[in-house]
């Protein structure tokens, strides 16, 4: 994250450098308030505005690449931050009336640059909206309709099992939005993690987590709850829809080409697959309970089961 932040440091030079200038053009042309005249109520208020704008800046700095969308994040916030600090700067140094400064400064860098800061900023934000849009569209099937990056799997990068609970609590009165739930994990994978190492292990659940999210519908959502388990909610389906999607979806991993780092070698995977079949007394944990179950069969079976 820090590699994003050194992309921008140009733009972080140009901001301390205006405020800077700022800075010495104030104290050199102004004439100190002194402790009693001034107003420290108006610089906590405008001083913590301005810390705050100064803040939001350097997380949008740290957090996006370069682009247009940051381009103008970055100028909008900007430019409120330097309105604003002069604001603050304007509370320990007075101009005297005669002064041409007076009115530059006060009129300039206060009215000026508050107004185009704020439009930048909104413009900005409209092209951010249609940015969230398109990305949003790329993870649907792994957050539905509940967004929290604290859900969000580091090794796997789909939700962990927090975005399961939440989705299913939320609709869990509709019994026909949740008929079936699937548990899935890689066959044996703890002897290909003894194998090859920890490395080519996390490589594997990474990559495999991704072509399971490829081969799914837009509305299923996959979580993963264990070291290489996942579940997956296929709302809204039978369950002879779901076991035709389970086979499918064997296929594919059967069909994954996994090579090994810095070879040719191509490793075959096989996906054991429990289906479980919600009852009208089932509670959301005894489902996936269900599901769970119905994995534990397949591994000691055919590799698919389904328990109802």
């Amino acid at each position: 994250m820090n590699s994003l932040l050194r992309l921008h440091t140009r733009k972080l030079f140009l901001v301390g450098s205006m405020a800077m200038l700022l800075t010495g053009l104030s104290a050199g042309l102004g004439d100190y308030k002194g402790f009693a005249a001034i107003d420290w109520v108006d610089v906590v208020g405008e001083g913590s505005t301005a810390l705050a704008l100064l803040v939001w800046l350097l997380m949008v700095l740290r957090s996006r690449p370069a682009g247009r969308v940051t381009n103008l994040l970055m100028l909008g916030l900007g430019f409120m931050f330097l309105a604003m600090w002069q604001d603050t700067l304007d509370e320990f140094f007075a101009f005297a009336s005669t002064q041409a400064w007076e009115a530059t400064v006060e009129g300039s860098v206060e009215s000026v640059l508050m107004p185009m800061g704020l439009g930048l900023l909104t413009y900005g934000l409209w092209h951010w909206h249609k940015e969230q849009l398109s990305i949003r569209a790329q993870l649907l099937k792994r957050e539905q309709v509940f967004r929290d990056h604290l859900w969000l799997d580091g090794l796997s990068q789909v939700a962990r099992y927090e975005q399961i609970e939440a989705t299913l609590n939320s609709d869990w009165e509709d019994e026909h939005a949740h008929q079936v739930a699937l548990v899935v994990e890689l066959h044996d994978f703890h002897l290909f993690e003894r194998r090859y190492g920890y490395s080519e292990a996390d490589r594997l659940l990474r990559e495999t987590g991704e072509y399971l999210i490829l081969n799914l519908r837009e509305k299923d959502l996959i979580c993963r709850v264990a070291r290489d388990r996942l579940i997956i909610l296929m709302p809204y389906t039978r369950p002879s829809q779901a076991r035709e999607l389970a086979v499918n979806l064997r296929s594919a991993v059967a069909h994954f080409c996994f090579h090994l780092s810095g070879t040719d070698q191509r490793v075959e995977q096989v996906l054991d697959v429990g289906i479980g079949v919600r009852q009208p007394t089932d509670d959301p944990q005894a489902l996936v309970k269900r599901a769970t179950d119905a994995l534990q069969s397949a591994v000691a079976g055919n590799g698919m089961s389904l328990v109802s």
